[in-house]
């Protein structure tokens, strides 16, 4: 949690991981698993007024978000002390879960489902043995199931942020969550906008699904538009001429036309290969991130292997 005060960090420092994170789910998962955490849990089934009891409503909650994730054994018992981080969870091997709560949401209830959403996922994750090596990374691989999976609209609800203070759960930045937000709006066709209280969450969502709509702009899909088309054609053309050097497209982060065959591929930029049969380009799926191999002979249309997710293209 971003303490009062604190600056939020804006932007995509985090892109890589997440979009690692994204492929991670759906290796571990399937294209059917990860599909089958439809729909998002719904805010009436995370709803906290300030009337409720406390301990009841957080066992309630954490009850729905537990359900949601297919973690039917797991019993959460849920307290409160102060602690300097928003949230904390013991990972046993059940069938209790014990997770603690900051003092600060005894006054901030409606906070809660978004805290204990992260923290069921770290059980979640635990449960499946998936984890990405270095505690930074395994808290954004967290964020980011937790967002995919349907709970973490609640994370980036929980954003707020005014001339005097700032609160942010999680360690994603806001635009981070609502580009992982857009991935899952666009793979579930599911319209989170409705769901937000949040003004600075609902701006946060609209800049993320921007940046993930370029994810399915880029070539050599045919939805790529003139700029990304001519530069392809640059790359294509230097990668025939020079078949002894390693030629990729500029990663998506960096706008600006770099020199053909001078930028090594990137997790998120097209690569040309040379092969007994022919020279390919690989790609990222616009879905999963997972790459794809084509062969360069103009229209083609491909299936991506992992998330099942069919592409037109034009290499």
């Amino acid at each position: 949690m971003v303490a009062k005060d604190s600056e939020v960090v804006h932007g995509y420092p985090h892109l890589d991981t997440v979009r690692a994170a994204i492929t991670a789910l759906h290796r571990r998962l399937s294209a059917d698993g990860v599909l089958s955490y439809a729909p998002s849990v719904l805010p009436a089934d995370v709803a906290f007024a300030d009337h409720n009891d406390l301990h009841l409503g957080a066992q309630r909650v954490a009850r729905a978000l537990v359900q949601h994730l297919k973690l039917p054994e797991a019993r959460m018992i849920v307290s409160f002390r102060e602690m300097d981080h928003a949230a904390s969870v013991e990972l046993t091997a059940g069938p209790e879960y014990f997770i603690e709560l900051n003092d600060r949401f005894r006054t901030h209830r409606r906070d809660i489902g978004a805290a204990l959403a992260h923290e069921i996922m770290h059980v979640l994750l635990h449960r499946l043995g998936l984890s990405f090596p270095g505690t930074r990374d395994n808290e954004i691989l967290t964020d980011t199931a937790t967002t995919y999976l349907g709970a973490g609209w609640l994370l980036l609800d929980a954003f707020r942020e005014d001339g005097v203070s700032s609160q942010k759960l999680g360690y994603l930045t806001p635009e981070e969550f609502g580009y992982v937000l857009a991935k899952r709006s666009l793979a579930f066709d599911e319209d989170p906008r409705p769901w937000f209280t949040s003004p600075q969450g609902y701006t946060a969502y609209t800049k993320g699904r921007a940046q993930a709509l370029r994810d399915a702009q880029r070539p050599p899909l045919t939805t790529a538009g003139w700029a990304g088309r001519h530069r392809y054609a640059k790359d294509r053309r230097y990668a025939r001429e020079n078949p002894g050097h390693a030629s990729a497209g500029p990663h998506p982060a960096d706008e600006s036309s770099s020199p053909a065959g001078s930028s090594s591929p990137g997790s998120s930029s097209y690569a040309f290969e040379h092969g007994p049969d022919g020279m390919r380009v690989s790609f990222p799926c616009p879905t999963c991130n997972q790459r794809i191999r084509v062969p360069v002979r103009g229209r083609v249309r491909a299936r991506c292997g992992l998330c099942r997710t069919i592409l037109e293209c034009d290499t």
